[in-house]
């Protein structure tokens, strides 16, 4: 990837439509308090895990994006539509600003770098210029290894179909209120949770590896994003499927995927010689 084709000057425009999804959700997630059951505090919940930890740190980031580990082709394509239930995006896409964020961490063209601002780095990236959200052709030239495959190249076009299908299931089941919370509080939670790893763990927090980024340790982001905040761990060790290295960092997805393994669904898992690696830097 010699040159990047995603440029986001911090600034530049509006984007009014992606804009305009994100004021609308913002404001069913506070509708959404008004009506509280602990039924809608369970789906959501539950909910939450699945997307953001099945379909966000163990699809997307750690299977999609980084191949740490190897599943059946059936459970890469389900994270895949748990991915796209977060509104952040096709696979396809999401993959593609990933890599280019490791690509360019914290220099000219990292997509969301707090070098333009934390703000920037938190969601103006989102808000303002051209990211190429449905720009599958753009996009697949970052991701060529998920642009071979038909599904995700539909999913990645068509990534809004199973957030409306979820919606739809749960206006059924449980009303209004179970919609609202399972759809509108729900991603707009997970969605800021996501975001914390573009902002906060690029600008606060602790660093065990002195990296070419700015990349950082969040103990607080980790417990959002089921292990995802321990930014600096990812950053020196990209493949490795296991981000919390220390016995006290929680890696909620590293516990699941642990599980996996043992059940023999998860194989070729790639992880970092933990031992000798806090060994070294201990020594350092």
């Amino acid at each position: 990837m010699s040159e990047h084709v995603i440029e986001l000057p911090n600034g530049n425009r509006m984007n009014w439509p992606t804009s305009l999804v994100l004021v609308l959700f913002h404001i069913g997630a506070i509708a959404a308090l008004f009506m509280f059951s602990w039924r809608n505090l369970l789906v959501s919940m539950a909910l939450y895990w699945i997307t953001v930890g099945w379909g966000i740190s163990l699809g997307y980031h750690r299977l999609h994006t980084h191949r740490s580990y190897k599943v059946p082709l059936w459970m890469e394509y389900f994270f895949a539509v748990c991915g796209t239930l977060t509104l952040e995006g096709g696979p396809i896409f999401w993959v593609a600003t990933h890599r280019i964020h490791h690509q360019k961490s914290d220099q000219p063209g990292d997509p969301h770098s707090p070098h333009e601002g934390g703000f920037w780095a938190h969601m103006g990236w989102i808000l303002f210029g051209e990211t190429n959200h449905n720009n599958t052709r753009v996009m697949s030239k970052y991701a060529p290894d998920l642009a071979k495959h038909k599904f995700y190249v539909w999913l990645n076009n068509w990534h809004w179909v199973p957030m409306v299908a979820l919606g739809v299931i749960l206006l059924a089941i449980g009303g209004w209120s179970l919609m609202f919370w399972g759809i509108f509080l729900r991603v707009t939670l997970g969605l800021h949770a996501t975001w914390l790893v573009n902002s906060a763990t690029h600008m606060w927090g602790t660093r065990r590896f002195s990296t070419k980024d700015d990349s950082r340790n969040s103990w607080w982001v980790a417990l959002l994003t089921f292990g995802e905040g321990w930014h600096n761990n990812h950053h020196a060790h990209p493949t490795s499927a296991r981000h919390g290295l220390a016995w006290y960092e929680f890696d909620i997805s590293w516990i699941t995927l642990t599980m996996l393994k043992a059940l023999g669904i998860a194989k070729q898992v790639r992880v970092v010689k933990i031992d000798a690696v806090l060994a070294e830097r201990e020594a350092a």
